[in-house]
């Protein structure tokens, strides 16, 4: 560890991150983009810099001592988007896990907090790195100190000492300041002097060293304007002055010595990684070497199987699997645990064995598991079926407390405070790194996990009771992952040719629209390089320059969006990066998981990841795939039939979330509606713009619509204009509008809100809940998120748990008939089938019984069902 001091401007970085980085959330609806682009910086700067010191400082409030001296300081600012303001708590969160001080201090900036440590640190000769998104504090360089200003995102970083200044930015480290007072800074709302740009600023302090000096010979300066408007703005160029000045003896109650840094527990970091989806960040942690202390056990390792082994109560099963793919994953052991013992179980002794094969099987025969579709699945490659789960602990834990994503054995076990079973990364290592222990630690592990199942059961099951949410689990959840299990072996065909005509047919086209370009350009030039494309569109066609970064020319998609209607070179490339990742992501994508032996891609459904209930897919990412772009609904070609004379059938609720809106809210206008069989993005535009039916335009029902949904996704003003492209303003007016024109749906926001202030948690229809410790939170942002989560999640999680149920009730029915088909994949609200042709009619009609009628609302279930001979053409 370098004896080094390391400060970040955490208000800075984190804005920076928010607007250089897509809008991401993590599958419990929290956005994650900025903290996920801090925490990138962040683990760069620790490795570059193994500091000894670090802080990172953040702004108490809106209010400082700098308003004092203008109260508009600042005042240019739009409000903080909730998106963004959410982050603030969980970027604390995770600098605790990373064991780094952060501090702020009201009225002061942390422009000040870190002013006053670099001084500190600079009068010991300490060498100091600070980090921050703007170039207010560059003013803070010194022989010692040195900023570091992201340039390009948030992880490409510009350093400067003061020789570094004085070469890229013509002035010298005292001139900073005065660079600044005469420039201002529209940003923070500083005035400067009107007509005074930063070629301008340097010119003049180049001339006259300091601003004092320039105005004892204001007389001399050329350029009557530019004289006049010194003239007449030296009060606020002198005021100026002052706010951009950094407070260097700020009243801190802290010292350079108190930020000493030792390191982080990876075991907490990797925790939070899981939670917030920063998958990719993961292989950048080193290791735990922190020692357990558990309590011993003994066990048998099981050289034949028998029958003896069982107990007449309760039998807990566990298989052990390194790989997160199941379907192809090799099977390293099972456990057995019982009131006989603990038995560890090689795997070729379990699967040579046919005493072992007919408990598996027996019905009768009870098992408590963790992860029955994981276990079935793999049992069903190796050809066990498995029957008889009494319990689920993974199901349980998931259902009895959502908000951990990290549902595996260990990690369920230490949220109880158990810690006689180590992280799977603990004993396989992970990255390139990770590998399979002697059979001594491997089996100890195995084992370990089926005795903490035994402790879990009885505190998982007491709470599932106690929650009233045994339906929950018994008839919905367990029945699922029996069902998904199926689904998942099964598989679905894919006509692998047909890919690879599409992928030929895309590198065609491709090549065409490149060659198209390059003529409209009159050159070629490397469309994938920002830097090149650049340089065509704005200096040699001279399109209009919209935003411009320190590296050049934005040509982000929001930036060609804007320029589409001035050259039809913009709208080629549009379509360019479009195809080009429809190549790479989705074709060559599929491709790679296609089973060689099938022609099927298995993928598997998450049933234990996201709060609201809903399930996702792995490997390929099927409710991924691009349907807005009809080349990206041409994919959906490629997915057929396994056997001849059948076709594909998708049936998909119809606005579901909305109709479950209607029928929680209880809103009569949304519930008459729906009733009556109108459109109700249609409805609902001649509501908020006061429009009779034929009025409605396209544009107004496209508002409409992205109002209507983003209602049920809690989504903001900010979040609103951004999806229409629109002023916050203007969203603002929609939504206030919406909630004006459905009163029923504002009540329900009001009172959901005070009902999870009261219990702390909310629940969908069928008793899923979601607990939110932040409801009642005096942090204002905390408090909000909560509030939104609030709102939303019994819609979202509702609409959940009815396509589960409707998926239980279909198979039920399909069970008992004598239709030939299958179901194959859940895509968000619609289910896929493929079906016999003689059996079409019959199996629609069962499809769609089954869905409509799945639970009881106050207003219709609609199901759209079709058919073809490809996905693509059952729509």
């Amino acid at each position: 560890m370098s004896d080094e001091i390391v400060l970040i401007d955490g208000n800075s970085v984190l804005y920076r991150a928010f607007f250089a980085l897509p809008l991401l959330s993590n599958d419990n609806g929290v956005h994650t983009n900025a903290v996920f682009g801090f925490t990138n910086m962040l683990l760069k700067i620790l490795e570059d810099k193994d500091p000894s010191h670090i802080l990172v400082a953040f702004d108490a409030g809106k209010t400082t001592f700098r308003h004092k001296t203008y109260k508009e300081y600042k005042g240019g600012r739009q409000k903080t988007p909730p998106e963004l303001s959410e982050q603030f708590p969980v970027m604390r969160e995770i600098l605790d896990a990373f064991g780094i001080k952060h501090y702020e201090l009201n009225q002061y900036e942390a422009d000040d907090i870190i002013g006053t440590i670099s001084k500190q640190a600079d009068e010991n000769n300490k060498k100091t790195f600070i980090y921050s998104g703007d170039k207010d504090l560059l003013q803070l360089a010194s022989n010692h100190v040195t900023v570091g200003v992201t340039r390009k995102g948030i992880t490409d970083i510009d350093e400067y000492n003061p020789d570094q200044i004085k070469e890229k930015m013509g002035v010298t480290i005292d001139q900073i300041i005065d660079l600044k007072a005469l420039m201002g800074d529209k940003s923070d709302n500083i005035p400067g002097v009107p007509g005074v740009g930063e070629k301008t600023a340097v010119k003049l302090l180049n001339q006259y060293g300091t601003l004092e000096n320039l105005y004892e010979h204001i007389d001399e300066v050329s350029g009557k304007k530019l004289k006049e408007n010194l003239i007449n703005h030296k009060d606020d160029a002198f005021m100026s002055r002052e706010l951009v000045t950094i407070n260097r003896e700020s009243p801190i109650e802290i010292n350079v010595n108190q930020l000493s840094y030792e390191g982080y527990q990876s075991r907490d970091l990797i925790e939070l990684f899981k939670t917030y989806g920063f998958k990719s960040l993961m292989g950048r942690i080193e290791g735990s070497e922190e020692e357990v202390e558990r309590e011993d056990i003994t066990f048998e390792k099981v050289n034949q199987f028998s029958t003896d082994l069982i107990s007449s109560e309760d039998n807990y099963l566990i298989m052990e699997m390194l790989e997160d793919n199941y379907h192809e994953g090799d099977i390293l052991g099972f456990a057995l645990v019982n009131d006989q013992g603990q038995f560890y179980i090689p795997t070729e002794v379990a699967l040579n064995s046919a005493e072992f094969k007919a408990w598996v099987e027996d019905e009768k025969q009870s098992k408590i598991v963790a992860d029955t579709k994981r276990l079935k699945v793999a049992l069903k490659w190796r050809g066990l079926d498995l029957k008889g789960v009494e319990f689920d602990l993974i199901l349980a834990s998931y259902i009895v407390n959502p908000s951990n994503n990290n549902h595996d054995l260990p990690s369920i076990a230490q949220s109880y405070g158990l810690v006689d079973v180590s992280y799977d990364e603990e004993v396989y290592g992970k990255g390139a790194k990770q590998k399979i222990p002697e059979d001594e630690v491997l089996s100890e592990h195995i084992v370990r996990k089926g005795w903490v199942a035994r402790k879990l059961y009885p505190t998982l099951k007491e709470e599932v009771l106690k929650n009233e949410q045994e339906e929950l689990i018994f008839n919905l959840e367990m029945p699922l992952s029996l069902i998904l299990a199926d689904m998942e072996y099964e598989g679905v065909k894919v006509d692998v040719n047909r890919l690879e005509e599409m992928q030929k047919d895309l590198s065609e086209r491709l090549d065409k629209i490149e060659e198209d370009i390059h003529n409209l350009a009159g050159q070629s030039f490397n469309i994938n390089s920002p830097k090149q494309l650049g340089k065509i569109l704005f200096e040699e066609l001279e399109l209009p320059v919209i935003k411009k970064t320190k590296t050049g020319y934005s040509t982000s998609a929001d930036v060609l969006e804007k320029l589409q209607h001035e050259h039809e070179i913009v709208e080629k490339i549009l379509l360019y990066r479009q195809l080009a990742k429809l190549q790479s992501t989705y074709i060559e994508g599929l491709l790679k998981v296609v089973h060689d032996d099938t022609n099927k891609i298995h993928t598997r459904f998450n049933q234990v990841l996201t709060q609201t209930g809903r399930l996702s897919s792995t490997d390929p990412n099927l409710q991924n795939i691009p349907i807005r772009l009809e080349e990206g609904r041409k994919i959906r070609q490629a997915f057929v039939p396994s056997q001849e004379e059948y076709v594909i059938l998708a049936a998909d609720y119809s606005q579901i979330e909305l109709r479950v809106l209607a029928h929680i809210a209880n809103d009569e206008k949304l519930i008459s509606a729906f009733n009556e069989g109108k459109d109700i993005h249609t409805q609902t535009a001649m509501d908020v713009f006061n429009v009779k039916e034929d009025e409605v335009d396209s544009l107004m029902r496209r508002h409409a619509k992205a109002v209507n949904f983003g209602i049920v996704y809690g989504i903001s003003d900010y979040g609103l204009s951004q999806s229409l492209g629109i002023t916050r303003k203007e969203a603002g007016q929609f939504i206030d509008k919406y909630l004006e024109s459905y009163p029923g749906v504002k009540a329900y926001m009001d009172d959901i809100v005070q009902q999870a202030k009261r219990e702390g948690f909310v629940e969908t229809i069928m008793k899923r809940r979601r607990y939110l410790p932040d409801i009642n939170s005096r942090n204002f942002n905390k408090r909000s998120f909560a509030e939104r989560t609030a709102m939303n999640t019994p819609i979202q999680g509702s609409a959940a748990d009815i396509i589960k149920k409707a998926m239980i009730d279909v198979m039920d029915k399909l069970d008992s008939s004598n239709i030939k088909a299958k179901m194959l994949l859940q895509v968000h609200d619609e289910l896929i089938f493929e079906v016999a042709k003689d059996d079409i009619d019959a199996l629609n009609d069962l499809v769609k019984k089954a869905m409509e009628n799945t639970v009881d609302l106050k207003v219709p279930l609609l199901v759209d069902a079709e058919y073809g001979t490809t996905w693509y053409d059952a729509k």
